[in-house]
């Protein structure tokens, strides 16, 4: 549910989760309580003569319980963050700090018609039409998918948003063009003018063989219309002024420099100054009016004349440009000479313009290279806006090449290639699967968390945020959820917790990632991978981030932007809603796939060792990759109650009151921190989540033996379409478990019936152990024989 109404100050505001301080409480009570328990097990409870069963037992309880605490101290820091939408930022966003966005929409074999919602959603997302690209990144290189593309783009052009953006950028254009011509039409009126300015100025060496040459030129331009007294003073400034500048370049061991002298004659009155490029001057051989610096003899002389006849005077310095020495007289003219004096003038008021934009564009030297620089960011800011027209083709289609014998690294390649090889440019890139149908305000609530504002510079700046992740939801969910798709508790505060651990997951779609950091982590594996194995040098068109390290491409990439010191964030909004694989083998697929590139990630590339991670981050990745061995202690788990049932041999001692005493308080402390933990969440999707957890085990046993075997993986994508075809075989072990386990209750129970077994308590104990068993285990045979009705 978007947020319209922000009862908060600033953009974002990061809190901690509610109740988290007593859960914190009650984590560490679970803990000791725990470890209480663990003790007692450990050294008072083992069956020393069935130690082939009370060991393993007791190591399947030690491995739950390093689990759990890695589990309940993940959950230690959950945030809860909130953030205005990129429309609503206060200040408001600069326009030209909006970032280009590239959808990368990956497919190999999905139907057309899923793709083309996926595809047509996000071109309607509200965001810029000029920033926001759509690239369908088709694995499977299907003719079908390019017609598609290609008619998407055709209807999007006709949309209202783009034909208002194509006639906001042709009117742009169309001024833009308007300015281009008046500023050609105004170059050569500019050049001529600058010949007439030309003649109000003078360059020469300074020294006593030009004296005459200036003074010559300066009564050149006497106008009619100055009194002559004034002209008279005027003269005698410039004699002055010329001969103060010939005295300091006496006074210079390298006499290179020149002097130029620049008059501008006004209406009410004459300015005159004397530049020289002279940059080794004196700080205190610098004035202004009415002051005077201590200076020589003859030099005091010449600026005092200067200052008797002039109004005011300066001597100032003026950077790389050197030194200048103003000189102002003002007058009022002759009566009936105003015709007379327009021309000169207007030349006056044209220099004093120029004088003006040239003061403003200190870079310049020349009022022609004002015209210049002009018509070039015209012609440059003409070229962008053609290329906003061209760049409104907004459904792009990318097939890669697949040449045979070569790696092409499934959905990591696909998504590399249109980074490194697929013309794409998106500052950030948003990966959707082909089923995941985004909502209209994805970009809106993502994008502004990749920028910080500062108050200092009143201005927002990219931060180091590496990717956003948003949860999964799905919108085919039938009641019941018999296959546990849903996953509140992850997509929930699972994932807040490894946010307050700058560790959230990403999970390959949904996300908004930045290109940056995925290029330059990219770039960095590919560098150590290459020195390691020099025949890696023929991928190097897959460089781009997306990890092809392992079959769980989304997790490793993300370990390795925060080992590189990227951050992430985790936004709990649902922003899109996918497809859920809707029949047994589908699902099994998926998870094993999961599992099996999850314990990949920890053999090749283990967070324990991993460089640049934190504590806490290493904590939340092993904590996942080591959940995918408790297969082997389900087993144990699972086992123990059949082995009594048919055997009458335990694996603990004492099972009477010892046991009650340890156990029981350790259990329902477990529970009850769990519960407080999951709170908000329906108990029916957490009990479905808990089966799974355990009637999975065959499928973790097959993932660990297959990667540590060596055996190659490979992805395989998970079916959108329900698959027909009988499921029982897929769970042979989990029926073979219940089948033993309640012929074992029956067993035992007739002998307790008959008088020949005597511990009635130890058969209620095991009987209920193993009713929990048959009901964790009897969600799978219920999603073996699930068949849709019809309101699913």
């Amino acid at each position: 549910m978007v947020e319209d109404n922000y009862c908060f100050s600033g953009n974002l505001e990061t809190r901690l989760k509610k109740g988290t301080r007593p859960l914190r409480f009650l984590i560490i009570i679970n803990l000791i309580c725990g470890a209480w328990y663990l003790q007692w097990r450990i050294f008072n409870s083992i069956n020393v003569s069935a130690l082939w069963l009370s060991i393993p037992l007791l190591l399947a309880e030690i491995y739950c319980y390093v689990g759990g605490v890695m589990f309940f101290i993940g959950l230690w820091n959950p945030l809860e963050r909130r953030i205005r939408s990129l429309k609503y930022l206060q200040p408001t966003l600069p326009e030209e700090q909006i970032p280009n966005v590239d959808v990368f929409i990956t497919c190999y074999n999905e139907p057309v018609e899923m793709v083309e919602k996926t595809a047509r959603a996000a071109l309607n997302m509200d965001y810029p039409v000029s920033k926001l690209k759509v690239y369908i990144l088709d694995d499977g290189n299907s003719p079908e998918m390019r017609a598609m593309s290609q008619r998407l783009n055709i209807e999007d052009l006709q949309t209202p948003r783009l034909r208002q953006e194509v006639k906001s950028i042709s009117q742009r254009r169309s001024q833009l063009l308007a300015n281009l011509e008046q500023v050609e039409t105004l170059t050569p009126e500019l050049d001529n003018a600058q010949q007439i300015l030309n003649k109000f100025r003078i360059k020469v060496k300074p020294t006593k063989e030009y004296t005459k040459k200036v003074l010559r030129w300066f009564e050149k331009q006497k106008p009619l219309y100055v009194p002559a007294e004034v002209w008279q003073d005027c003269h005698l400034a410039v004699l002055e002024g010329f001969e103060h500048q010939i005295i300091k370049n006496s006074l210079q061991i390298e006499k290179k420099y020149l002097t130029l002298i620049d008059l501008t004659i006004l209406s009410y009155g004459i300015e005159i100054k004397i530049w020289d490029n002279n940059r080794h001057y004196q700080t205190n051989k610098l004035f202004t009016s009415p002051n005077l610096p201590a200076v020589n003899e003859e030099e005091g002389q010449h600026l005092k004349t200067i200052a008797e006849v002039m109004d005011s005077y300066s001597y100032i310095s003026m950077g790389n440009q050197g030194n200048c020495l103003t000189l102002y007289k003002s007058y009022t003219a002759i009566p009936n000479m105003e015709e007379i004096a327009t021309k000169s003038i207007m030349a006056g008021y044209l220099k004093g313009l120029t004088e003006l934009v040239l003061q403003f564009n200190p870079s310049l030297s020349h009022i022609n290279q004002y015209l210049v620089k002009k018509r070039a960011e015209l012609l440059d800011t003409i070229e962008k806006e053609e290329l906003k027209l061209s760049s409104l083709l907004r459904c792009h289609y990318i097939a890669r090449p697949k040449p045979p014998g070569k790696p092409h690294h499934a959905k990591a390649g696909n998504i590399n290639y249109a980074i490194f090889s697929g013309s794409t440019k998106g500052d950030f890139i948003l990966t959707l699967d082909a089923d995941h149908i985004p909502q209209a305000q994805f970009l809106q609530r993502v994008i502004p968390y990749f920028f910080s504002y500062n108050l200092m510079t009143g201005r927002y700046y990219e931060n180091m945020i590496a990717f956003v992740q948003t949860p999964q939801a799905f919108y085919n969910l039938p009641s019941g959820d018999p296959f546990g798709h849903q996953a509140h508790l992850f997509y929930g505060l699972i994932q807040q917790s490894k946010d307050g651990m700058n560790s959230a997951f990403y999970t390959g779609t949904n996300a908004v990632l930045r290109r940056e950091a995925l290029i330059m982590v990219g770039l960095k594996n590919f560098a150590a991978d290459f020195q390691k194995d020099q025949s890696r040098l023929e991928e190097f068109d897959l460089v781009g981030g997306v990890s092809s390290n392992s079959i769980t491409e989304d997790m490793n990439t993300a370990m390795r932007l925060h080992s590189a010191g990227w951050r992430s964030v985790y936004h709990n909004e649902p922003l899109s809603a996918g497809l859920a694989p809707d029949d047994l083998i589908s699902t099994l697929q998926q998870r094993l796939r999961w599992a099996q590139g999850t314990i990949q990630v920890l053999l090749r590339e283990s967070p324990l060792t991993k460089e640049g991670l934190t504590l806490g981050q290493r904590l939340q990745y092993f904590q996942t990759m080591y959940s995918y061995f408790s297969g082997f202690g389900i087993v144990i788990f699972l086992l123990s109650p059949i082995v009594y049932f048919y055997t009458g041999i335990v694996p603990v001692v004492d099972f009477n009151n010892d046991f009650a005493f340890y156990f029981v308080p350790a259990f329902v402390l477990n529970r009850l921190t769990f519960m407080m933990a999951s709170w908000g969440i329906p108990a029916r999707e957490l009990w479905r989540s808990e089966q799974y957890a355990i009637a999975l085990f065959p499928l973790y046993i097959q993932a660990v033996i297959s990667v540590f075997s060596g055996k190659p993986l490979s992805f395989k994508v998970t079916p959108k379409e329900r698959q027909s075809g009988n499921y029982f075989r897929l769970i042979i072990p989990q029926v073979a478990i219940v089948v033993l386990t309640v012929g074992g209750i029956f067993w035992t129970g007739i002998q307790l019936l008959i008088g020949t077994y005597k511990e009635p308590a130890l058969f209620l104990l095991n009987a209920g152990w193993s009713i929990y068993n048959i009901s964790v285990l009897s969600i799978v045979i219920k999603a073996a024989t699930w068949q849709p009705s019809e309101k699913d």
